[in-house]
């Protein structure tokens, strides 16, 4: 069963090895790149602190540092987590 909790993003890297090319034809190498980023979270559940790492695919909205979010994570073992 998944419960929710707030986390705080800790920091937001762009994972620029792995570009993800959006137009069929580039005038230069980054024409047209979007590049897919790692967050890591921080949330607490029963009094202990976990600290995550979340994919985020290229082109999708990611949260700013700092941000509040909402994270859902497993009752039975809340190291599995993923961002809403």
């Amino acid at each position: 069963m998944e419960k929710t909790t707030e986390g705080t993003v800790l920091s937001v890297k762009k994972q620029w090895w792995l570009k993800v090319n959006t137009k069929a034809v580039r005038m230069h190498a980054l024409d047209g790149a979007t590049f897919p980023h790692i967050v890591k979270v921080r949330f607490i559940v029963d009094d202990k602190e976990y600290i995550k790492r979340v994919w985020f695919g290229a082109g999708l909205p990611v949260p700013a540092e700092g941000a509040q979010v909402r994270v859902a994570y497993e009752e039975n073992k809340p190291s599995k987590c993923r961002l809403l």
